[in-house]
């Protein structure tokens, strides 16, 4: 008998590692492609999307070692995850990567390194240095992409920067390296439908990614969404709404997909608009209150891989 209703992230890591396992952000003093001659992603603030970070000129040593003491003392913690979260982790020349993933390997208690990126900045150069990193060092590499949505119009309207394809040529050039994927999504985009929920979760489930980390859309300060939003122009969905999506994500998934999240976290003061003013964990509630009540359950609806419609010569 079934017991969890979705698969979650925290559970994964502690079947994998024997106990609670931590992540410890990592800022490193670099940008993002797509802010090269524009302002970026228009959900993106100027300061990116770490959450916690330290100052990027610290050592990627000095910030593990930080984070770690706090973690430490308020959770008994004993395995962590090093992650390199800011910005476009990967728009780096292989030997500079190189150099701060070092750095981590060394901090004690570092059981796997994380790695925030885009779909266009993964290639087959990066890829073999974080294959002789990982042989090198015994050290788990595990890949952050941020897709957002499978709608390609979308993509171009938030000025993404890639499309559909450059994901699916990243994910699949990552599958021949053996490391762990996780894609990012967004939900509720501005024009997005249920639709477009529905073919985000069928993308990533007929594609060799592992994991699926959901964001509910948030107004950051001083980003180009925030100056439509201030001026009424954009429309977010309702609470009920976004609800709804990650029901229906969740329906269409595999049900082997690990879920890392399902709601944003930003502070306060950073915002203008989160959650629907409400805190993650709430909302998260309430999501498990209507897969109990549906009686629904991660991957009811994958129905859709090897051939569904040969099942009807079988009468």
């Amino acid at each position: 008998m079934k017991s969890e209703r979705y698969h979650t992230y925290s559970q994964y890591l502690k079947n994998l590692y024997g106990e609670k396992v931590y992540k410890l952000p990592v800022n490193l003093p670099i940008t993002c492609p797509n802010r090269l001659g524009g302002n970026g992603c228009t959900f993106c603030a100027p300061a990116g999307t770490g959450f916690e970070a330290r100052d990027s000129h610290m050592s990627v040593e000095r910030q593990l070692l930080e984070n770690k003491e706090h973690i430490e003392k308020k959770y008994k913690a004993h395995k962590f995850i090093a992650y390199f979260q800011n910005y476009t982790n990967t728009f780096l020349l292989p030997d500079t990567l190189k150099g701060y993933l070092y750095q981590a390997a060394n901090v004690k208690d570092i059981v796997e390194i994380s790695i925030s990126t885009r779909p266009d900045c993964i290639s087959d150069d990066i890829l073999t240095m974080l294959s002789d990193f990982k042989k090198d060092t015994e050290i788990a590499i595990h890949l952050e992409l941020g897709l957002q949505t499978a709608n390609y119009h979308t993509l171009k309207k938030i000025h993404r920067g890639h499309g559909l394809a450059e994901f699916i040529d990243a994910i699949l050039r990552i599958s021949r390296y053996g490391f762990t994927v996780c894609a990012h999504v967004i939900l509720n985009l501005p024009g997005d439908t249920v639709d477009d929920v529905i073919e985000t979760a069928k993308i990533l489930s007929v594609l060799p990614v592992q994991m699926a980390k959901l964001h509910s859309l948030y107004i950051a300060k001083n980003s180009p969404m925030a100056q439509d939003y201030l001026a009424g122009k954009l429309t977010i969905c309702s609470q009920e709404e976004y609800l709804e999506r990650v029901v229906v994500f969740l329906e269409y998934v595999r049900p082997d997909m690990i879920i890392e999240r399902l709601f944003s976290r930003i502070p306060e003061e950073d915002a203008l608009f989160s959650n629907w003013g409400h805190s993650w964990w709430k909302l998260d509630a309430r999501l498990r209150e209507i897969l109990e009540e549906k009686d629904i359950f991660q991957g009811d609806l994958c129905h859709y891989m090897n051939g569904p419609c040969l099942a009807l010569l079988k009468g």
